[in-house]
């Protein structure tokens, strides 16, 4: 038989050797590229070990097959991977736009809502990065690379990680929350439990608060975010609550009329919207108290609370109303005479 039908017969056998179950079913379309190229590589590189100037001349010529076949197959392959490929490409140029739209659009969204710049710029990253893989997986589908292990592994380590990190993905959460919904802010006088004081700082796990002392309170953000707390600044006028106690007796038109001249005489007291009132709140045990119900701005409070209960007491003294203070009336009892005391008493004429 002659080198070209040898030739030929070597094509035959390696193309049907591709077309066998050498191939698993499971592989991948670029797997079974590469399979086919390395089985058309091994037979061009025995045949042309082996060919003679004839079958050079034939392959110049285009009458041997061999180079015809591999030729063929490898276009076919080509034309079978370019689209995909293409299609791969568009979608990472047009996902990678449309992530950065919508990292802009989060971006905007933040703003308008105030949020905080470590809060913009860590969502906003942290949005582009997700977007970024899924494009990525996707894009790794299309051409026949399967990411279903791949995203399985992640799924794994994620959940690793997240059981490991629990109280401090709390913590994430909450710090998110805050600085999102802003139920106080940074200068806010706030009470959470058994912790009073200002907001110094919001941090993205924890909060720090400085109370009249100067100490730092560092508070985990999920305990602010999940509990009951009380923002004493978040209105721009709040009330102060004073009660002024006097005796018994007293003329309360009197104590009124001194009280009313001391918050008149308060700079510090709003009338408007709500005016101050003054009633009588408690009968005690041993005064009668009367509560002043003072509005006041919340720069003014501290002010308005140093000094508004020496004004009263000062007044109370100038006017003669006296202000009660706990008292104790003790009774003894007569003793009562004994029997024999009472036989050497004098008979009465």
């Amino acid at each position: 038989m002659a080198p070209t039908d040898d030739n030929t017969l070597l094509t035959a056998q390696a193309l049907a050797g591709v077309e066998k179950s050498d191939i698993l079913p499971e592989a991948t379309p670029v797997t079974q590229t590469l399979q086919v190229v390395d089985s058309i590589k091994s037979t061009m590189a025995d045949s042309l070990h082996n060919a003679t100037l004839a079958d050079i001349g034939q392959m110049l010529t285009g009458q041997n097959t061999l180079l015809h076949d591999g030729l063929s197959a490898l276009l076919k392959m080509t034309l079978a991977f370019v689209p995909k490929l293409i299609v791969a490409i568009l979608i990472l140029w047009i996902g990678m736009k449309l992530a950065k739209m919508l990292k802009r659009v989060i971006v905007r969204a933040l703003d308008r809502r105030n949020a905080e710049a470590s809060l913009k710029s860590f969502l906003s990253s942290l949005v582009d990065l997700l977007l970024k893989a899924m494009i990525i997986i996707m894009a790794m589908d299309v051409i026949g690379i399967k990411a279903t292990s791949f995203i399985a592994l992640l799924g794994a380590m994620g959940l690793a990680i997240g059981m490991a990190l629990q109280g401090t993905l709390q913590n994430f959460a909450g710090g998110v929350i805050i600085l999102l919904m802003k139920p106080f802010r940074v200068g806010d006088y706030i009470e959470c439990g058994s912790y009073k004081g200002y907001v110094k700082e919001i941090r993205i796990f924890h909060t720090m608060m400085r109370p009249f002392n100067g100490r730092n309170i560092i508070i985990p953000n999920s305990e602010l975010a999940t509990k009951s707390l009380i923002n004493h600044t978040k209105e721009p006028v709040i009330r102060l609550d004073v009660v002024a106690s006097v005796a018994y007796g007293t003329d309360i038109e009197q104590a009124k009329s001194v009280l009313w001249q001391v918050v008149k005489e308060s700079k510090e007291v709003v009338w408007d919207p709500k005016e101050p009132s003054i009633v009588l709140s408690n009968l005690g045990d041993s005064s009668v108290d009367l509560t002043l119900w003072l509005w006041v701005k919340v720069e003014d409070y501290w002010t308005l609370w140093s000094h508004i209960r020496e004004d009263i007491y000062n007044a109370f003294n100038r006017s003669g109303i006296e202000i009660p203070f706990p008292q104790v009336t003790v009774h003894t009892p007569q003793p009562k005479p004994s029997v024999e005391n009472t036989e050497k008493l004098p008979a009465k004429s």
